[in-house]
């Protein structure tokens, strides 16, 4: 079952709800999706770490073969 840009952007929202957040639908099929979220949290925070906290938020939705959401091209970073 395919996933809504809305869907994915309320699901980081819950977890960073002051995060600037842009979500890109990349082929059309609600399946495979690019999100950019910045957020002060990750300040300090490697790359794994941050996006880590984003999957985390996502809960589940990419998890196995039933998942979701099939693929997420992930970036992640502090504000400037």
């Amino acid at each position: 079952m395919a996933m809504q840009a809305q869907e994915i952007e309320d699901l980081i929202r819950e977890a960073f709800p002051k995060a600037k957040v842009t979500i890109t639908d990349l082929a059309g099929d609600g399946n495979h999706y690019a999100a950019e979220v910045i957020d002060e949290s990750f300040r300090g925070q490697n790359r794994v770490q941050q996006q880590r906290a984003v999957y985390a938020a996502l809960k589940g939705k990419m998890d196995g073969n039933q998942g979701e959401l099939h693929a997420l091209a992930l970036t992640t970073k502090a504000p400037e």
